[in-house]
């Protein structure tokens, strides 16, 4: 069975519908929608625009047609849109209601704009034209920057350089090149006064040495030994080092005054230190 669009394309359809229109004048759309001055051609004109552009809208899903009739059709498309608003806006100044607000979006929400191309919309088969999908494709976001707060959550003492000396790889390399810095000091220091010596020169005085400890000395200078592990050197405190009863006693003295100067007046200090006078203390 033939489709009604191939009926209508019949010479006796065609016939039928020539007869129909004897003797009417079909009337054009205006050029211009401020030549209408009727609300009801006003919107008469809008409902043939809005069913001109779906017909079109219908047409474009195609992607048969050929790169050149879908850019035809989207001009087409876009050129009907632009034409419908201006029949909103005439039919708003004839005081009919605002199309533009109150209106179905339903055509408008077909189409899809280029970023930065405000007014001109792609549609159906248009969206997938070369040159227009690229415009479509949004740029990869680049990559978050990490905050101050965030970076410092991945600093530890291994960031600073605290625990390179665990992995029990870099202590014996530094002991080991130590030693040879020591020996090539000792061997220069010997080449040199070996050479001092041959022109004669006199000997200086070697340095005493401040951190020596003599086996008889006393306890009674202050010091106080200090023994680590076993096989570790051991060393002498040459200042008189307080107890921990002493450091205590030291403590609350100092609290005591704090307390005294935060509460007490100073007639009362003054009266307090009077007395510590007449005592002696």
């Amino acid at each position: 069975m033939a489709r009604n669009a191939e009926k209508a394309m019949t010479a006796l359809a065609r016939f039928r519908q020539a007869q129909l229109e004897e003797g009417k004048v079909k009337e054009r759309r205006p050029f211009l929608a401020s030549e209408c001055n009727e609300l009801p051609k006003a919107e008469k004109w809008r409902r043939q625009i809005i069913g001109e552009i779906s017909k079109k809208v219908a047409q474009i899903q195609n992607a048969g047609l050929g790169e050149f009739r879908i850019r035809d059709l989207n001009d087409e498309i876009n050129k009907l849109l632009r034409e419908k608003g201006h029949w909103e806006f005439r039919i708003k100044e004839l005081g009919g209601p605002d199309y533009a607000r109150i209106g179905p979006k339903m055509l408008d929400h077909e189409g899809k704009e280029v970023p930065g191309n405000r007014g001109y919309k792609y549609f159906g088969a248009a969206k997938d034209l070369p040159g227009v999908r690229e415009l479509f494709e949004k740029e990869p976001l680049p990559p978050p920057r990490k905050t101050r707060a965030e970076l410092m959550k991945s600093i530890d003492a291994e960031y600073y350089g605290y625990r390179d000396e665990d992995d029990g790889i870099l202590e014996p390399l530094e002991q080991e090149h130590e030693k040879k810095v020591i020996a090539e000091a000792v061997e220069k220091w010997k080449m040199e006064r070996e050479a001092r010596l041959a022109r004669g020169e006199e000997e200086e005085e070697e340095e005493v040495n401040i951190y020596a400890v003599n086996d008889d000395e006393s306890d009674e200078e202050g010091g106080r030994e200090k023994e680590g592990e076993e096989g570790q050197q051991k060393f002498i405190a040459h200042v008189p080092v307080p107890s921990q009863q002493e450091i205590e006693e030291a403590l609350v003295r100092r609290k005591k005054m704090e307390l005294l100067q935060k509460y007490a007046s100073e007639t009362l200090m003054a009266q307090s230190e009077e007395a510590k006078t007449l005592l002696g203390l």
